[in-house]
């Protein structure tokens, strides 16, 4: 049985595309350009916020990225406004997380979102001490797909690659659990569909977080 599962963090654990697009938008407006839909944030997020500023740029009409390294630093001012903006756990989230507590199996937190903002966004969702362990995007972890950041956390636990199950609901998501040679669920609650996630053949695919449970039967 798993020891400890990961979790990616946008579309996975939590509905956080009303924050990225409003906060992206207030952005596109500081340069007056238009703002860019939540179904075109979907395929934009998943690689950082300098890759999906890039994103919605062009867009948003900026081809040649005049504005893209202006606009960095007016994200992160953003962002640490609305970071929470209508955030909330997908269904059936909570359930797991109490679920896998009471199976004493470790949790994490994996996330291209700046470290700061991450910390934040769980804390400020499931509250302090929810998570055995919180990485976001910060100096001396390579951003995802790298699977520098699984590694750190499985060395934390003094755990082995084929301990851990990986979730998460992008294309990135299933590179890195595939680099980190750990077992994968993609899940179909989040922002990308079932077609992008079976081209990397992961361990399960799951439409409800509760489709897992039966991975941690003894």
């Amino acid at each position: 049985m798993y020891q400890g599962c990961i979790f990616d963090l946008d579309g996975t654990l939590l509905n956080t595309i009303h924050a990225l697009t409003f906060t992206t938008n207030k952005v596109l407006e500081r340069f007056h350009l238009p703002p860019v839909g939540e179904e075109d944030m979907k395929q934009f997020v998943g690689d950082g916020y300098k890759k999906q500023m890039e994103r919605s740029l062009i867009c948003a009409g900026d081809r040649e990225l005049k504005y893209f390294e202006d606009s960095l630093p007016v994200y992160m001012e953003e962002f640490e406004k609305y970071c929470l903006y209508k955030v909330v756990p997908y269904d059936g989230i909570p359930e797991l997380l109490d679920f896998l507590k009471k199976k004493g199996i470790k949790t994490a937190v994996f996330s291209n979102k700046p470290h700061a903002r991450t910390v934040e966004t769980i804390e400020g969702t499931f509250g302090k001490g929810c998570f055995d362990a919180v990485y976001g995007e910060r100096p001396g972890i390579a951003k995802k797909p790298d699977p520098a950041g699984v590694a750190a956390i499985i060395n934390e636990w003094k755990l082995k690659p084929e301990d851990i199950l990986y979730f998460g609901d992008t294309n990135t998501d299933m590179k890195t659990g595939e680099a980190a040679g750990v077992d994968t669920a993609g899940v179909l609650w989040g922002f990308r569909g079932r077609e992008e996630l079976e081209a990397f053949s992961p361990r399960y695919i799951i439409a409800h977080p509760s489709d897992i449970f039966k991975a941690f039967e003894d």
